[in-house]
């Protein structure tokens, strides 16, 4: 029997990656195992699925239709082997939930106590990463999203929308000053993610208009989460979503600046999973029993 399962999942990561050598990472693979294997794929099929230069890969047409075709496969066999192992009707077994850092430490782990009191044969396996995780590859059930998401193949639950602001300690203020305007910036400490789809730069409104202001600063960090205890700290200014810093906000650990340049400044938040309405019961439980409570989290009704 051959892999073709296997084959899909490995042309699904390079295209995702933008890189043989990048998907090869992710896999744990080596770059010439990733090339040899796409290369037999396109070998069994007679088609050539991507055009290959120094600088970039690109799909052809056959590419993007057996990408678009491995996908719902990949979905429809993990949805198989869901629904067999665990039973259509089991609240039971495994829920894969991923998250970014602040979002699920604030967010999310305050609800497990009473989701294992309500279904307490189901584990909710949690990992929080400000990356974006793919959902096929890495066996994930539901993915809790900050900002916009492309892949138009997920299932989406709108829970809400956060608003971005740039806050810092007032003893920071008190040493740096508080900045009156964008261009102020320049003299301060501005922290940031080193995250791969994080820029180094604010979209800030200046003279009515969206501008992309270029920060440095001290510490750049692979999570929200790092980045707020710095901020409150009083290593420099962060640019963070307001349910990240509500609490710090209202014990004074954290004060607002620049109101009138973060204005406009909203990213919506999902939940993307797999499947529509065929998602196995264990993670419909989850998702029923979050979304109600993480809707009043972000709008800070709780």
């Amino acid at each position: 029997m051959d892999n073709r399962a296997g084959e899909m999942q490995v042309f699904l990561q390079v295209v995702d990656s933008g890189s043989f050598s990048e998907a090869a990472r992710m896999l744990r693979m080596t770059p010439s195992t990733v090339s040899k294997l796409i290369a037999r794929v396109e070998d069994r099929l007679g088609v050539r699925l991507l055009e290959r230069s120094t600088r970039r890969l690109a799909l052809t047409e056959e590419g993007r239709t057996y990408y678009a075709r491995s996908r719902d496969v990949l979905a429809e066999l993990e949805a198989v082997e869901r629904d067999l192992s665990q039973g259509s009707a089991c609240l039971g077994g495994r829920v894969r939930i991923s998250s970014s850092v602040g979002f699920g430490i604030l967010g999310i782990e305050p609800l497990l106590p009473a989701f294992h009191q309500a279904h307490p044969r189901i584990t909710v396996d949690l990992s929080l990463s400000d990356e974006i995780v793919n959902l096929y590859l890495d066996r994930t059930d539901v993915a809790f999203r900050v900002g916009p998401f492309p892949d138009s193949s997920m299932t989406a639950i709108r829970l809400g929308s956060a608003k971005r602001m740039i806050v810092a300690n007032p003893a920071y203020l008190d040493r740096r000053g508080v900045p009156q305007s964008v261009q102020d910036l320049t003299d301060h400490a501005c922290l940031g993610f080193n995250f791969r789809r994080a820029n180094a730069v604010w979209p800030l409104r200046e003279s009515g208009r969206i501008v992309d202001r270029t920060v440095e600063g001290p510490l750049i960090a692979n999570n929200g989460e790092t980045v707020r205890r710095a901020a409150v700290a009083g290593m420099g200014l962060a640019r963070i979503g307001a349910f990240h810093v509500r609490e710090d906000l209202e014990a004074g650990r954290l004060v607002e600046v620049l109101t009138e340049a973060t204005e406009g400044d909203i990213e919506e938040i999902h939940a993307l999973f797999l499947g529509g309405e065929r998602v196995p019961n264990r993670v419909r439980a989850f998702l029923d029993f979050a979304t109600p409570k993480l809707r009043q989290f972000i709008s800070g009704k709780v």
